[in-house]
């Protein structure tokens, strides 16, 4: 069994993976502030009698050291972010402070309190718009916002820092997560939450452009599941790997497999193409199966099924 904090413990990822540990036989110490996180995502951790929950900013006030020193973790799973990548352009400076300051706090944290391992929620973002699919880790980054930016600066300070203080340090590349608990009210949704949301209202989706635009969907359920692995499985070294499926789905695709799966569900309607959308994005899944013997489990339609009987 292995002592794991969790920051961003009620968030869509965080909380999926606050109860994957503790299926799994772990103790759980989850913080969270609840600016983007919900106290009902965690409804299930917290009547488990190995999860401990604060309510606590860990950019604030050496919250995350304490939190550290007294719950003396095995690992620290980073999920605590500013998840938009359109505020990250309205509010860089809260970006920095959400996403680069409190990866230097969990770094530190790790130093200063002898933690073995951190898992860093990074992104695709760092890739932006590359060309060449599917994208590997090996492929030069070239973030086109501040949110990729300060996900590319982060996973740095964590190789920096498990080098030269001898923990290790994962970073996860996560591409598109879908699944329950994904807040299609949020601007910050991921599309398939959207869809969803609107085919069950009625309302006829909105499709920018052709509909052949490609997106690496991946189910939270089996994102968590790589958290888990790269946090306590035995063996695992410092390194980068994509979360992803390394199988691409048209956004026609996506919404056929809904409307057989909703009940009289609306056609979508197509809208003028937005200029600055990414046209295809696929991930390359081979280093996190090499590395943290993660392979995705839950296939498309299976969790969009599941992402709609919540």
């Amino acid at each position: 069994m292995s002592i794991v904090l969790v920051t961003g413990a009620a968030g869509f990822i965080g909380s999926h993976t606050c109860d994957q540990l503790l299926a799994a036989g772990h103790a759980v110490v989850g913080c969270d502030n609840f600016r983007t996180g919900r106290r009902e995502n965690l409804a299930a951790a917290l009547r488990s009698a190995a999860f401990r929950f604060i309510e606590a900013d860990i950019t604030a006030d050496a919250a995350l050291d304490r939190l550290a020193a007294e719950a003396k973790p095995d690992a620290i799973i980073h999920l605590a972010a500013l998840v938009s990548v359109q505020e990250s352009v309205t509010n860089p400076e809260l970006n920095f402070r959400l996403n680069v300051h409190a990866t230097q706090l969990v770094a530190e944290a790790a130093r200063r309190h002898g933690i073995g391992r951190v898992v860093f929620a990074s992104s695709a973002a760092v890739y932006g718009d590359a060309r060449q699919l599917p994208l590997a880790e090996q492929a030069a980054p070239h973030p086109i916002s501040p949110y990729g930016a300060a996900k590319l600066a982060s996973e740095a300070i964590l190789s920096g820092h498990a080098a030269a203080f001898g923990f290790t340090a994962r970073s996860q590349r996560y591409f598109n997560v879908y699944g329950p608990r994904q807040d299609p009210n949020s601007p910050y949704s991921g599309v398939i939450s959207i869809f969803c949301d609107q085919l069950r209202a009625g309302t006829s989706p909105k499709i920018f452009g052709d509909g052949e635009q490609t997106r690496d969907f991946i189910a939270v359920d089996d994102v968590a599941r790589a958290n888990v692995l790269a946090a306590t499985a035995p063996g695992i070294t410092s390194g980068t790997a994509n979360i992803c499926t390394g199988r691409a789905t048209s956004l026609n695709r996506l919404i056929g497999v809904l409307r057989r799966l909703i009940p009289n569900a609306p056609t979508a309607v197509h809208a003028e193409a937005r200029v600055a959308d990414i046209r295809h994005s696929l991930g390359a899944p081979d280093i996190a199966k090499a590395e943290l013997g993660f392979e995705p489990q839950v296939a498309l339609e299976d969790g969009l099924a599941a992402l709609l009987a919540n």
